[in-house]
């Protein structure tokens, strides 16, 4: 193995404790909850499970994508205010598109790393029930406010008319030769693996649980898995665009649900007697074309194995937020990846895709799957609105 010293000159940024919810449907199980109250539900599970007095909690970054609604006025001190944690818990909330969780994980990394903080808490949160995608344009649209996000000096500069995950995904597909089948067998596996770690436990422990009713029912599986579903069931699915190869199916679901990870310094290690479950290793952001927008996990994926002196051969597990299918398809034949070691547990096509909260959702799906089969490095990427992607590696410990 080559060398690993990609952060060896700074300190050490451990995760402590990591939860999620179980996805729900677009008006499913967790439509009477409040995305505050979702959240400050995962700050109180983070604090249980690593036994941290609250108190010592410096700073919780949420990410959170539709800022609008419920999710407005600052949806990460309004999920410490529905916590229990002190009133003197600051957040910050932040929006990397799809990858707004994830870099709340690497901002928390980099103020542990850097000494400046100990004890930070990365999460987020979304209801795409209650605050529905594309909800901040589409309202302000509506309302005959402004003209929407990109100016004419964006549009003339990229010579189109908008942008669209959509669009590139289908820009994906065509250039890496995918066929409607190629999409629709990987949907089919999400199914299947989602299934089979439900049905074996494997997300019993990462789960926070949520009651939904006054008669105590939780939800604490997630809702979106489809374990009957067949290659035609997938297939009779309506294409979104005539001629396309993107149907719903091989598409991530719209998911309410929250998530979050414990990040704390050697320090806190020591001080709080608190147990690591695994070390962050790299940390990497890039950005690229806008318009095919959902490629640069590739590039982002080769600039992180590089600076941490690794190759692809040395990563045990990867998640790939399977937003579309095109784009893990297209990840793994760039990298040459394993297709065995990929979203091992199935992915957002099964497991719902809740926008913000979809980066710490990974890395706590990640985190078990590594220590469950006794592996050692796990790499995560997410393909963000804009042409951007994030890239995390960790060591399970």
């Amino acid at each position: 193995m080559s060398s690993v010293s990609s952060m060896s000159s700074m300190s050490s940024a451990y995760i402590v404790a990591c939860a999620r919810t179980a996805g729900a449907k677009r008006g499913g199980k967790l439509a009477g909850w409040h995305p505050a109250d979702m959240a400050g539900a995962v700050l109180d599970a983070l604090v249980t499970r690593s036994g941290i007095d609250p108190a010592a909690i410096e700073d919780v970054i949420m990410g959170c994508v539709s800022q609008a609604g419920e999710q407005s006025f600052h949806i990460g001190r309004n999920a410490v205010m529905a916590s229990n944690l002190p009133d003197s818990v600051p957040a910050v909330s932040i929006d990397r598109q799809c990858g707004s969780s994830q870099q709340a994980i690497q901002f928390a990394a980099q103020a542990v790393m850097s000494g400046t903080q100990d004890v930070v808490i990365a999460a987020g949160v979304e209801s795409m029930t209650r605050v529905p995608m594309g909800s901040p344009i589409a309202l302000f649209a509506k309302a005959g406010i402004g003209t929407g996000p990109f100016s004419p000096r964006i549009l003339d500069r990229y010579g189109v008319a908008g942008f669209s995950q959509f669009t590139g995904a289908q820009m994906i597909a065509d250039k890496y030769g995918f066929s409607r089948e190629d999409l629709d067998i990987f949907a089919l596996e999400s199914h299947r693996r989602a299934a089979a770690a439900t049905q074996g436990g494997a997300f019993a422990h990462e789960i926070l649980p949520l009651r939904i009713d006054d008669h105590g029912t939780m939800h604490a599986t997630d809702e979106g898995i489809r374990a009957e579903a067949t290659l035609e069931s997938i297939g009779a699915v309506k294409l979104l665009q005539e001629g396309g190869k993107i149907s719903a199916a091989n598409a991530s679901q719209i998911c309410d649900g929250a998530s979050g990870v414990l990040v704390v310094s050697e320090r806190a290690l020591k001080q709080h007697s608190l147990t690591p479950l695994a070390r962050i290793h790299n940390l990497t952001v890039t950005a690229g074309d806008p318009v095919i927008m959902l490629e640069e996990p590739i590039p982002a994926t080769i600039r992180a194995l590089k600076r941490a002196g690794m190759s692809i051969d040395d990563i045990d597990l990867y998640e790939v937020n399977e937003a579309f299918a095109p784009v893990p398809l297209a990840w793994l034949q760039a990298l040459g990846a394993d297709p065995a070691k990929l979203n091992v547990n199935g992915g957002a096509i099964a497991l719902g895709h809740p926008l913000g909260a979809s980066g710490t959702k990974l890395m706590t799906t990640l985190i078990h799957a590594l220590r469950a089969r006794g592996k050692r490095y796990g790499l995560q990427t997410m393909c963000e609105g804009g042409g951007i992607a994030n890239v995390t590696i960790i060591e399970a410990l």
